[in-house]
């Protein structure tokens, strides 16, 4: 998956909302709205749920739209931004911390695991433009990915099947699949053995 700009905040709020556009919100009422029901019912609903209820809190993440495949394991700790912009096969796992901001959609492949504390980004401004709109990229991480615990996948970036990025490591470019990666910026360190007979 190529590194398209999915949402251009410049494209869908008028000017005339501020006319400092430092001050203009990213997204439209319904969206901030949207986000506030959804960070209420985290907050009082999902956050405080035992650790083994991950059917719960797959079900609140469907209630706002999420499509999640069976047996994903969404920690109690664990943040998604938007329901509605998440995507997940089977037996994806967001552990304690993990954090998934995703203003575009993001799928995460079958087996896909953020570890403690992992976080997606998948947005960032224009900095170049004097508005400094927010934008936002549709991303994929793929089937039996790992992000390590405290490591950081930058905006559009894309995580191939089965590539690992290591502890505190940063992705700033696209991972190839089943290939390990560490640093900061991550590069690629060695080949990852396929787990699996069959191809993905």
């Amino acid at each position: 998956m190529s590194k398209e700009i999915h949402y251009n905040a410049a494209e869908h709020i008028s000017p005339e909302s501020a006319a400092d556009p430092y001050l203009r919100p990213a997204f439209s009422a319904s969206n901030r709205v949207r986000r506030l029901i959804w960070n209420i019912c985290w907050l009082l609903l999902y956050r405080p749920s035992p650790r083994a209820l991950h059917a719960w809190r797959s079900s609140l993440l469907r209630v706002f739209g999420a499509s999640l495949g069976p047996d994903c394991h969404f920690y109690p700790a664990s943040k998604v931004w938007a329901p509605w912009n998440l995507v997940c096969a089977d037996q994806v796992t967001a552990a304690d911390g993990a954090e998934i901001y995703n203003p575009a959609p993001i799928t995460f492949g079958s087996h896909a695991i953020l570890s403690q504390d992992a976080y997606v980004c998948g947005a960032t401004h224009d900095y170049d433009d004097a508005g400094f709109p927010l934008l936002a990229y549709a991303m994929s991480i793929g089937a039996y990915a790992w992000v390590c615990a405290r490591a950081s996948v930058a905006p559009g970036v894309n995580i191939g099947d089965g590539a690992v990025l290591g502890l505190g490591s940063v992705a700033t470019r696209s991972l190839e699949a089943w290939t390990v990666y560490a640093g900061s910026p991550a590069v690629k360190v060695k080949d990852r053995q396929r787990i699996l007979e069959r191809t993905l």
